[in-house]
């Protein structure tokens, strides 16, 4: 793997745990009726999206943009157990994990 695609990998990560900060970051909104949590998530939605957009330049489109899904999808389901009191049943915590085999299976695949 060559060090453009490393670093294409690294800013494809960046750019999920972006889209993890703007998909919770909507739940603090209420709506985009309060400013601050507002402001931060949609400078979250563009950073991430821009990032996934560098990224696209040297990773395949379909790849980079399910690993970059499965991270928020992970990401944003962990942060609301933890965060928001969501459940916590051992049947979400499978289907997390079958997500994440994808997407190490993705990265792996190339």
């Amino acid at each position: 793997m060559s060090t453009n695609t490393n670093a294409a990998w690294l800013i494809l990560f960046l750019a999920g745990l972006l889209e993890i900060g703007w998909a919770v970051g909507l739940k603090y909104t209420q709506g985009f009726s309060r400013l601050a949590p507002t402001i931060a998530t949609l400078t979250a939605m563009v950073a991430s999206m821009y990032l996934l957009s560098v990224a696209a330049k040297t990773l395949p489109i379909g790849t980079a943009y399910a690993v970059w899904t499965g991270i928020g999808i992970i990401g944003a389901a962990l942060l609301g157990i933890w965060l928001l009191g969501e459940s916590s049943d051992w049947k979400r915590f499978a289907c997390i994990a079958l997500i994440l085999a994808g997407i190490i299976g993705l990265k792996l695949l190339k």
